[in-house]
């Protein structure tokens, strides 16, 4: 059973940064991908960033690219994405995601999600 776990979220005033962490487990990821999406209160889940896990190619959001940065640990089997220049816009619960195949932009085309951390940017 696949699981996700994200951590490292918190309260930041504009300008900061954080780093998310998801820890993954149950399977080997070769085939699969990784995303991160966040949700704001009354808003959709919108998609971030995504990683290819095998050959760690990238894809971001307009919103954050320049500023976010996904990276993944093949040994510590974790999926990392580092926030710069955060602004209030960017609060939200920020979730990992993982599906078979390539990186995708909708969150139903992702199978399995971890719990989420909460990211305040305050003014």
């Amino acid at each position: 059973q696949v699981q996700l776990v994200e951590s490292g979220g918190g309260l930041v005033q504009a300008g900061g940064s954080l780093r998310l962490s998801c820890a993954a487990s149950g399977r080997t990821f070769s085939g699969y991908s990784m995303g991160w999406f966040r949700q704001a209160p009354g808003k959709e889940r919108e998609f971030v960033a995504g990683i290819i896990w095998s050959i760690a190619r990238t894809y971001y959001a307009d919103s954050v690219k320049g500023r976010f940065t996904i990276s993944r640990d093949n040994v510590k089997n974790t999926v990392y994405l580092q926030m710069n220049s955060l602004k209030p816009d960017d609060t939200a619960v920020y979730y990992c995601a993982t599906r078979r195949g390539p990186v995708a932009s909708t969150a139903p085309e992702y199978n399995y999600w971890g719990q989420g951390t909460q990211v305040t940017v305050s003014s």
